[in-house]
């Protein structure tokens, strides 16, 4: 029978860095236009996480400059704490190297993977090196280090280090040069940048992009948000090789205290009740169970009525940061109509809590032709890639939005109106769809909570157009007896030859609606109508060279009473809003919307 060949020096380990150095496109830097957004979205990302986690508030600059071609250099500087010189290669020369893969609270990054794929990239593609420039608050000086990555080695590629002068008491500088291509869109650098102003309002962030244009984006907070706490795995979602794998490693004597050490919220009682019911003794050794007994602590794990998963590990946006995102997102095409934002309670997902927000506006300049714009965040990060795939993507087509409002072919995909989605999902370790973390995995428990804030946005929203179409028939019914009585007031007084009765009285009794009613020279009278006193707030928002928001004033009127205001400026460049009554008893104006008094601070130079 004949030998198989010999098969010595045919095999050998390939490291993570010549793999990744082969499948670049696993990391998202699989075209030009794509590598530039991954090298700024990887930069951007690093810092923010740097200064939240000492809860520091970011001011970050970015600036992308033409080397020549398609070669670009991308700069990405920050306040955050900045790195020690002997981490530095490992930093931004190691993949897999990081401090947040084994950690278990919420944040942006996770694998240690990002901004190490960037200088690969950098590399790959243009054969320079990065430049990196650090300084810690109790460092004297800062440190430049020039460097690439061995490939064959994982490990950082030094040409050149040196100590350096900086202006900064601390934080980060890192420059790349990367061939690439630039241009603006929905899936660009500029709106990535913008996004993420837009979920970080207390960041102050410059960025100039390669035609010399600067964008600014003032921090609208001076608070920064609590860095999330760290966290040990929640039982219920755990598979039942992973309580095993931890049961294996774990330094306790006993499977009780076994539960207790590892798992959060695992009070001794609890651990007891779980152990029982899964028939396995608490002082047996946590390395003695078998396959059989892990899965039936997890089958346990899954019905028992567990205390809920700890909340402070994770940082939602909120719901002023909500609005203020959407603000940001929509610009000057004001909806008539915000959806009080939703945030669910944390929940779980392989034995990770995550926890989702939604926010939605309707109507304004939105054009209602066209498919609502779906606006996604996983852990404050824009997803701008990949849609299809993305949990949030599916979970929005999935809902029947019909009997919401919106119109939608046979109550699947994306439906059409004039809307705008937020949706944000935050997690200790979301399942993201690819290393890329374009898009989260669409597993069931997450497409699920999605789904449920969804809907109860829509049902704010059919909500509105109910109070709408009702002011709608009010409007038709009060212009039919505005017309109708003073006709009926001028032929009766002719007939009977006497002078024409005060109609008001009469206009009070039938109309029930407080009127707005707006001259073309920006003469406002308000106008009671209603038959009851009222009382309520006046707003205005006048365009001009630039918008501006007024409280007109509080009023209080009686019956047939009314209040005038002149605003100075021709009725087309004004809108009017009011506080204190409801929908179906005003004509002439709008609730106050959700955005009033908040502010984006971005301007172009």
């Amino acid at each position: 029978m004949p030998q198989a060949p010999r098969d010595e020096g045919r095999y050998r380990e390939a490291s993570i860095s010549e793999f990744f150095e082969k499948n670049r496109h696993i990391l998202g830097f699989d075209s030009p236009q794509k590598a530039l957004f991954m090298a700024v979205k990887e930069a951007l990302d690093n810092s923010l996480d740097a200064c939240e986690e000492f809860s520091i508030l970011p001011e970050i600059s970015i600036s992308i400059d033409r080397q020549g071609g398609d070669v670009f250099t991308v700069t990405v500087a920050d306040n955050g704490p900045g790195i020690k010189r002997r981490f530095i290669p490992e930093v931004f020369g190691r993949l897999l190297y990081g401090s947040r893969f084994h950690s278990f609270r919420q944040s942006r990054g996770q694998q240690g993977i990002g901004i190490t794929a960037a200088v690969l990239y950098g590399q790959i593609s243009t054969g320079q090196p990065s430049r990196i420039v650090s300084k810690t608050e109790d460092e004297d000086v800062g440190y430049e280090v020039v460097m690439g990555i061995d490939v064959a080695r994982n490990r950082a590629d030094i040409h050149s280090e040196k100590p350096v002068i900086v202006g900064f008491e601390h934080g980060t500088v890192v420059s790349m040069p990367l061939r690439g291509r630039y241009q603006t869109g929905r899936q660009s650098v500029l709106e990535y940048v913008r996004q993420t102003a837009v979920a970080n309002p207390h960041m102050e962030m410059r960025f100039r992009d390669p035609d010399g244009k600067v964008y600014v984006f003032h921090r609208s907070t001076g608070v920064a948000p609590a860095p999330p706490k760290q966290s040990k795995p929640y039982l219920r979602g755990l598979e039942a090789g992973e309580i095993r794998q931890l049961a294996q490693a774990s330094p306790s004597n006993d499977m009780l205290h076994f539960l207790t050490d590892t798992f959060g919220r695992m009070s001794e009682d609890v651990a007891q009740s779980v152990l029982s019911r899964a028939g396995i003794d608490p002082k047996r050794e946590p390395q003695s169970i078998t396959p059989a007994e892990a899965m039936k602590i997890r089958e346990v794990a899954e019905g028992a009525d567990l205390p809920p998963p700890r909340t402070d590990v994770l940082s939602p946006l909120g719901g002023e940061f909500i609005k203020l995102g959407l603000r940001a997102v929509y610009g000057d095409l004001e909806p008539s109509f915000y959806a009080e934002p939703i945030v669910r309670k944390p929940s779980v997902y392989n034995g990770m809590p995550f926890q989702v927000e939604v926010g939605m506006v309707y109507g304004g300049a939105l054009n209602p032709m066209e498919q609502v714009q779906v606006v996604r965040y996983a852990n404050k990060v824009p997803l701008l890639y990949q849609p299809g795939s993305c949990a949030i993507t599916q979970a929005v087509q999935s809902v029947d939005w019909r009997p919401y409002g919106l119109e939608q072919r046979n109550g699947q995909g994306i439906p059409f109106g004039p809307a705008i989605i937020l949706v944000h999902v935050c997690g200790i370790r979301l399942p993201y769809s690819s290393e890329s973390k374009e898009a989260i995995a669409p597993v069931d428990p997450i497409v699920q909570e999605i789904r449920s804030a969804l809907m109860s946005a829509g049902r704010q929203l059919k909500l509105h157009l109910q109070r709408r179409k009702r002011r709608e028939k009010n409007k038709e019914r009060f212009q039919l007896v505005s017309e109708l009585i003073p006709e009926i007031a001028r032929k009766a007084a002719k007939i009977a030859g006497r002078d024409e009765p005060d109609i008001r009285p009469l206009l009070v009794r039938v109309a029930r609606v407080v009127l707005f009613s707006l001259g073309r020279n920006g003469t406002l009278r308000v106008i009671n109508l209603s038959g009851k006193e009222r009382e309520f707030d006046v707003f205005a928002r006048v365009r001009g060279a630039a918008r501006e928001d007024r409280h007109l004033g509080h009023l209080s009127l009686a019956p047939g009473e009314e209040a005038e205001f002149h605003l100075g400026t021709e009725a087309q460049n004004i809108s009017v809003f009011y506080r204190g009554l409801s929908e179906e008893q005003v004509l002439g104006a709008d609730p106050l919307p959700g955005d009033w008094g908040l502010v984006v601070g971005e301007h172009e130079g």
